[in-house]
């Protein structure tokens, strides 16, 4: 048992980490990109784990539950709450990672989605906040950033780090690990085929019924664009399913937090809320609202990376290819459009779907971005 274990499919990349561990090559700041789905995240926390494990990463101790679950106090995890980190949020981690660990052999930080570091304001940006620490990093501390690929992060900070870069796992593997993992082999199978390699897709869809059902909602979507009212009307059914998956997915998170809050203030014992606590809970009640709308658009762009796949099918039967569809499920209706439609109109379509993905990525109103594309998937 180790924890490099859930590190499918990237057996070079866990070969220079453990290298690491045992003191060759080691470095003060990390930065894994990697394809959505690789691991990123995961290889942050595998390595983090074996970095405090006096084994080397066993997997068993308690340094490896705590890190792998997220409770060691010397392994912090920052998330941006929404389109960006924020300055404050990264100056305090900053402030806090210079200190001495704890109880852990390194003070570690894995800074999720780093691509997201660079803001709107040139001045106060959150990557000139991090600067300083990556230049001048205390003794035992270790930054771990995490990023779709190297020219998402601005040079200034990629120039400071050492690159680690993670592939798409292989299907099979993904496949393989299910199976390990106690799932039906052909359910197993059916999810890392579609999931293309995304391993926590790959997991939803073979143990979450209600995840598989949503992705056959959504892949009606371009059956459903015949005309102008039901491409608009489809659009808003998919932003409103995505918003109700992500309320649903934060909505325990958020009571609790909420439960904290009254606790710490002493509001249920008072009957009402102490003075200062409004401004609190203002600002707890809007990191909320930011975190629910990133996880909205992230589970929007999943939806979207489905409908890509479709589109992607469609392509591949115009163009008599080779390759394998990914969604054998629905070949019947991949192959209705595929002959009723052009290869030139398929690529605008996946033009579109792409255009939807960047747009939301970008901060726009997700119900516009995706109306947009529904217009655009019935005259492409």
């Amino acid at each position: 048992m180790s924890v490099f274990d859930s590190l499918v499919g990237q057996e070079k990349v866990v070969e220079e980490l453990r290298a690491a561990v045992a003191g060759q090559g080691m470095t003060h700041a990390w930065l894994f990109t990697g394809p959505p789905g690789s691991g990123r995240s995961t290889a942050g926390r595998a390595f983090a784990a074996a970095l405090q494990c006096e084994r080397g990463g066993c997997g068993a101790c308690t340094a490896c539950r705590t890190t792998l679950g997220g409770t060691h106090p010397d392994v912090t995890v920052v998330d941006p709450p929404g389109a960006h980190h924020l300055v404050d949020n990264i100056r305090s981690v900053v402030a806090h990672s210079a200190l001495a660990p704890s109880q852990g052999r390194w003070q570690v930080v894995i800074v999720e989605d780093a691509d997201r570091l660079e803001g709107t304001d040139l001045q106060w940006r959150p990557a000139n906040a991090l600067l300083k620490s990556l230049e001048e990093p205390t003794p035992r501390t270790v930054w771990m950033l995490c990023a779709p690929t190297l020219s998402d992060v601005l040079p200034t900070i990629r120039s400071r780090c050492h690159h680690v870069m993670l592939r798409t796992p292989p299907i099979d593997a993904v496949a393989e690990l299910l199976r390990r993992q106690g799932v039906d082999p052909a359910m197993a199978a059916f999810a890392a085929r579609v999931s293309q390699g995304h391993i926590g897709r790959a997991r939803r869809l073979a143990t979450d019924e209600a995840t598989r059902i949503r992705r056959a909602e959504v892949l009606r979507l371009p059956n459903q664009v015949g005309d102008l009212a039901s491409a608009l009307t489809s659009a808003a059914n998919l932003v409103e399913a995505a918003d109700d998956e992500a309320r649903a997915a934060t909505s325990s998170d958020f009571d609790r937090e909420r439960g904290e809050w009254e606790q710490a203030m002493g509001a249920g014992t008072v009957g009402r809320v102490p003075r200062g606590g409004a401004a609190v809970l203002k600002d707890l009640e809007k990191a909320q609202h930011r975190r629910l709308r990133r996880t909205t658009n992230d589970v929007l762009d999943l939806a979207l990376q489905d409908v890509l796949s479709f589109y992607r099918d469609v392509l591949t039967l115009q163009l008599r290819t080779e390759a394998p569809i990914v969604n054998v499920d629905l070949e019947r209706d991949i192959a209705q459009i595929a002959d009723r439609s052009t290869a030139a109109s398929t690529l605008r379509r996946i033009d579109a779907v792409l255009a939807a993905r960047t747009a939301i990525g970008n901060s726009a109103a997700p119900l516009l971005a995706v109306e947009a594309m529904a217009v655009a998937l019935r005259t492409g």
